[in-house]
């Protein structure tokens, strides 16, 4: 049974940072891209970042760019999002994904394993 669960969200006021993880288990994603998506109340999920299979590459939204950084460590089967400078507008459930291949997308639907989720809230 393949499980992803995230930790280490929390509140956190403007301008502080967060750091969320993703662990798998189940079966290893070490050549699979993995993304973190995030949906704020009353909005659609969004893709904020995603890494390939090795890690040699990392992708982030617009809106992350410069203050988030994905990471992942093979040994461990686990993907971070290191969250920096942190706005309200960042507030929302983040969710981690992996995907069957190696190459990052943008879509909710190229993944085939999600995690449950883990909230972060930003205050002014």
């Amino acid at each position: 049974q393949v499980q992803l669960v995230e930790s280490g969200g929390g509140s956190v006021q403007a301008g502080g940072s967060l750091r969320l993880s993703c662990a798998a288990s189940g079966r290893t994603f070490s050549k699979n891209a993995m993304g973190w998506f995030r949906q704020a109340p009353g909005k659609e999920r969004e893709f904020v970042g995603g890494i390939t299979g090795s890690g040699d590459g990392t992708y982030y939204a617009d809106s992350v760019k410069g203050r988030f950084t994905i990471s992942r460590d093979t040994a461990k089967n686990t993907m971070y999002l290191q969250m920096n400078s942190l706005k309200p507008e960042d507030t929302a459930v983040y969710s981690c994904a992996a995907r069957l291949v190696y190459g990052v997308v943008f879509v909710e639907n190229g993944y085939a394993y999600w995690g449950q989720g883990t909230q972060v809230t930003v205050s002014s």
